[in-house]
């Protein structure tokens, strides 16, 4: 089947290697501009375009994809179909409706649930235990279309984004291969999405990093999770401003304990602070500002 691929990060990269790898011939690779990454703020390429140079798929990588451009790009490549996984940008209705057989998206939810540019991030901040993969017909909306397959996996109690991410990006390309093969065979089903089921995952920012420590270290410790690798979870610790990268739930504080949420309850080889509720989170990997992650053993041995 002659396949455009749209798509800019790393999540991207397997399902692409998957369409050549299953003898797809993708004519032409769409993914975001470069942008300045470093110190020097040296333009680098996505992953996507990293991969595609290597691997021969000519790559295009307009600013939008109204106004004509992208649109006579598309016209010119011929595609059946327009395989879309976090490209980043939104398809006009002249786009979706070019491909024979339209545009397939693969989203790292279980849809409805989770529309939106961080379902990873945001279904560990939200205290999930299991996600999935979804392939969707595209329609104008924003992660709308009808639900073609999907695919769930539990989610572990200590597992980060970024290690959630690794094994999605996996399902994703499996859960496209086998998207795509029924669609070759005529079995592809279309399920309307129930929009009263819902849930919105935006985009991250740095406001989302402060720790509360009023809050209950369960809250908290997702909060870490979820923000690690990016824009991770920040605090104050003994006077010393630090990203916090991986924790775990400690025992609760001693009931006649007066310790406010923010205090350390103890410093010498262990780092753990008093939470709301009564309860308390120890920090176990941390990174001060300017220096690499290290054990919070490490961080205290000059702090005591």
């Amino acid at each position: 089947m002659n396949i455009v691929f749209m798509g800019t990060p790393d999540f991207a990269v397997p399902c692409l290697a998957r369409l050549a790898g299953d003898g797809h011939h993708v004519r032409g690779v769409f993914c975001q501009p470069d942008k300045p990454k470093g110190r020097g703020y040296t333009l680098a390429p996505p992953p996507v375009k990293e991969y595609a140079l290597a691997h021969g798929p000519a790559v295009y990588q307009p600013s939008t994809l109204r106004g004509g451009e992208a649109l006579s790009i598309l016209q010119e490549l011929r595609p059946e179909l327009i395989v879309v996984v976090a490209y980043g940008k939104i398809l006009p209705r002249e786009i979706l409706e070019l491909p024979p057989q339209g545009c397939i998206n693969i989203h790292a939810s279980l849809l409805p649930k989770l529309r939106g540019a961080a379902p990873i991030q945001r279904v560990i901040l939200n205290g999930g235990k299991q996600t999935g993969v979804t392939a969707m017909q595209m329609d104008i909306g924003m992660d709308t279309g009808d639900i073609l397959l999907s695919r769930a996996i539990d989610i572990g109690e200590n597992e980060t984004a970024g290690e959630l991410f690794g094994r999605l990006s996996t399902l994703g390309a499996q859960l496209l291969a086998e998207t795509l093969s029924a669609l070759k065979n005529g079995a592809l089903l279309r399920t309307p999405q129930d929009d009263t089921q819902a849930t919105l995952a935006p985009m991250l920012s740095r406001a989302d990093s402060p720790i509360d420590w009023t809050r209950p270290s369960w809250e908290l410790h997702n909060q870490v999770r979820g923000l690690n690798p990016w824009p991770c979870a920040t605090a104050e610790i003994l006077g010393v401003p630090v990203k916090i990268l991986q924790t775990r739930i400690a025992e609760a504080p001693p009931t006649d304990t007066a310790a406010i949420p923010g205090t350390v309850l103890e410093s010498r080889k262990r780092l753990i602070v008093v939470c709301g509720g009564g309860t308390a989170l120890e920090v176990l990997t941390l990174q001060p500002g300017g220096k690499k992650a290290m054990p919070a053993a490490a961080f205290l041995a000059g702090r005591r």
